[in-house]
């Protein structure tokens, strides 16, 4: 009895077509095992980090719910327990709602600011000569480098009401109202003063950031945006811009905590918060109930406030760090 060979080809697979059945399938578990490897890659991190910031985070949430005064920290006076008393007084408070709102506008200026400044340099950087990207790159990454009280004690020293650099040139120039004008009495001339100083320190970070992302573009794109005829306002809008979405929301929401934070330059630059207060922020009002106040207890209230405020920050940094992930 003879076997017959089947010559007929198969359906499933096709002449010339590539078998699969020796073929390996990817295997489900390797997703999980590059999460567990990237876990036990960042774990001696994740164990410091926690390390440090427990202890401290710890005795700050501990202190904000006591009355802790210079009594108690000086043990002459026993700790009286107010479990949420130090937040109901803080949220109850008038002037902590204006320090709040002051800390959020002056944080949105500084940031857009920043950004602003540091994006047109960095697209100018991009499409000047060696010679004046270096001189640009040598003069950004001097502010950046310059000590907070040292660049907030020059500034004061150019805005001085009597002999700075500022008031004698507005003046020379016709504006004679500029003569021993006083840049730190007024409420939001104060404000931008320090602003003025914030961005200034804080742009070259921007700067270099974007300027990295612009030369990682292929030219080609670049040539033929110019080619279709756009302009170079255009091109940075409708092509840069959205390529560097990424990086734009890493530099905008570490400039949204560095600037939330802000405590040398005010503190600095008007003499602990300004006249009668007008030129609280957060970080120099938790300051000054603490230490000025010697109220240990509502100042960590203050402090963990912050806290919380910048932990929102973070995960909505993550979210869009993700979002943009997944988008690209």
């Amino acid at each position: 009895m003879t076997t017959e060979l089947t010559t007929e080809p198969d359906a499933k697979n096709p002449p010339g077509a590539p078998t699969t059945r020796g073929a390996r399938r990817p295997r489900r578990g390797s997703g999980n095992g590059q999460a567990r490897a990237a876990a036990l890659y960042l774990a001696p991190a994740g164990i410091l980090l926690i390390a440090v910031m427990a202890y401290p985070l710890y005795q700050l949430v501990q202190l904000s719910l006591y009355e802790y005064g210079q009594a108690q920290a000086s043990g002459g006076a026993p700790l009286e327990f107010l479990g949420l008393g130090n937040y109901t007084t803080l949220l109850g408070d008038g002037r902590f709602w204006m320090v709040l709102l002051n800390t959020c506008g002056f944080a949105a200026v500084c940031v857009l600011g920043s950004l602003a400044v540091g994006i047109v340099l960095a697209v100018l950087a991009s499409r000047v000569r060696w010679l004046p990207r270096t001189l640009l790159f040598l003069a950004a990454l001097g502010a950046w480098a310059t000590p907070a009280v040292a660049g907030s004690t020059v500034w004061l020293f150019l805005f001085d009401q009597d002999f700075g650099l500022v008031n004698e040139v507005l003046s020379g120039l016709g504006w004679q109202s500029m003569s021993g004008f006083s840049w730190t009495y007024d409420r939001f001339t104060a404000f931008a003063l320090v602003a003025g100083e914030v961005v200034w320190c804080s742009f070259p970070f921007v700067m270099v950031t974007m300027y990295a992302g612009i030369k990682a573009v292929p030219n080609e794109i670049v040539e033929a945006a110019s080619l279709d005829g756009a302009s170079a306002w255009r091109t940075t809008r409708s092509v840069l811009l959205p390529m560097l979405r990424p990086l734009l929301v890493i530099a905008t929401i570490q400039s949204i905590i560095w600037d939330f934070k802000i405590f040398t330059q005010i503190y600095v630059m008007t003499d602990g918060g300004g006249i009668a207060g007008q030129n609280l922020v957060l970080n120099v009002y938790a300051y000054q109930e603490a230490f000025a106040g010697s109220n240990y207890g509502m100042g960590s209230a203050i402090g963990v406030v912050m806290t919380v405020l910048l932990l929102v920050i973070t995960v909505i940094y993550l979210r869009l760090q993700r979002g943009t992930g997944e988008s690209t």
